[in-house]
């Protein structure tokens, strides 16, 4: 039987995620998920394929909002989880522009020093529609890299692993829904799934840039695991590895739900 595994949430684009028990179901991807992102002066988003130290800051809910934690250091600040006032303007992801809510000078400070790199900390607000990529989808998502969700199984991680040295965790791939049980690769094959009550439609593979070869505790890079996946999961100039996905408007699923294959 499949089912799911794990559901992670990533409050700010590129930053350290948390895992939870269920997830809210939107129409842009799951609640609270990649609503804020650093950009720099020009408003272009920042991720860790620039900075690899903001794979050290990571997110965690507390009441009324969610911290950011310095793994290297404990050091923290509590954020909330929207942002209804401040200083607006246009920002870009890959080629999308969108509206943000620029946070307090200080708060932005606290991730300059952070990163080592001047950046602002941004909102996108529920206002702001960014589409997907329409030559596979109709729909829109947060500040995702360009689909709301990102789909892996665990059979598909252990088959890497048994071909490296040394293994390496899931949260190196970033995914919001794990799934157990069946083989490896079996998402790639998928069109349709169904989780609980809810319907996800997979509609591209996903190509993977430098981030997965970060530890995600100590913003660290080394050749793995792309130099393995290069192996056996290229296409093209591209390695594969996981689905993204769109999902409903609304809806509510849960680690531990049952997941099944509908076409």
């Amino acid at each position: 039987m499949l089912s799911v595994a794990s559901l992670h949430i990533y409050p700010i684009k590129s930053l350290g995620g948390c895992a939870v028990n269920e997830a809210r179901i939107t129409d842009r991807g799951f609640e609270h998920d990649r609503r804020w992102m650093l950009v720099d002066a020009s408003g272009r988003f920042i991720t860790q394929r620039e900075v690899p130290a903001m794979a050290c800051l990571h997110c965690s809910p507390v009441t009324d909002g969610f911290r950011v934690t310095d793994v290297r250091d404990g050091d923290h600040i509590d954020l909330p989880l929207r942002l209804t006032e401040g200083t607006t303007s246009r920002a870009r992801v890959f080629d999308d522009e969108v509206d943000v809510v620029h946070s307090a000078t200080a708060v932005s400070a606290w991730f300059v020093e952070k990163i080592g790199s001047m950046c602002s900390l941004v909102f996108m607000p529920y206002s702001a529609l960014r589409p997907v990529d329409p030559r596979y989808a109709t729909g829109i998502t947060s500040l995702s890299d360009g689909f709301p969700y990102l789909i892996i199984s665990q059979a598909s991680l252990d088959d890497l692993n048994g071909r490296m040295a040394e293994a390496i965790p899931m949260d190196r791939f970033r995914p919001n829904i794990v799934i157990t049980g069946g083989t490896a690769f079996l998402e790639d094959r998928w069109k349709e799934i169904g989780i609980g009550s809810s319907r996800f439609t997979l509609v591209k593979p996903c190509g993977r840039c430098v981030i997965p070869t970060t530890n995600q505790h100590t913003g660290e890079r080394s050749k793995e695991p792309t130099r393995t996946l290069a192996t056996y999961r290229s296409v093209g100039n591209k390695v594969l590895f996981g689905m993204n996905a769109m999902g409903p408007g609304s809806g509510v699923i849960r680690v531990g739900d049952e997941v099944t294959v509908l076409r």
